[in-house]
């Protein structure tokens, strides 16, 4: 499965899954990862300056009409398919569609690894310090 799977919060507690409007009319696939831009939901893209999680369900929306499910916790884990092995502190960014979203080498640093994998193992990533809205420096 393409995109990001949430494992776990580094927290130890269930994800928060809030429901937010959609930015633009457009289809998040289960496994996006969203960007919060003036209050509404989008699909992310590398440089995106407030990366939310992911979204929790597929769903076609509205403009500023539909809400969607996302996960929101800037300590939130995920997993993502990633044909190359990573170290625990590897930068990498988001790449791709909705439906076909992963990671790939960092230009931007919209994710840490969390923990070391092998090519042939998910990668574990969260939110860069400073990317996820919630962690932005004030």
């Amino acid at each position: 499965m393409a995109g990001f799977q949430f494992r776990y919060r580094l927290c130890g507690a269930m994800p928060t899954i809030q429901d937010i409007l959609f930015k633009d009319t457009e289809t998040l696939t289960k496994g996006d990862f969203a960007n919060l831009e003036s209050g509404e939901i989008d699909l992310a893209a590398t440089a995106d300056a407030n990366l939310l999680g992911a979204i929790y369900e597929t769903q076609a929306g509205t403009d500023s009409t539909t809400r969607a499910r996302v996960i929101t916790d800037d300590d939130a884990v995920y997993a993502v398919e990633d044909a190359n092995a990573r170290k625990i502190g590897d930068v990498l960014d988001i790449r791709g569609a909705t439906g076909a979203q992963g990671v790939t080498s960092a230009t931007n640093r919209e994710f840490i690894v969390v923990a070391e994998s092998s090519a042939t193992q998910k990668t574990l990533v969260r939110v860069n310090t400073g990317k996820h809205f919630l962690n932005k420096a004030q």
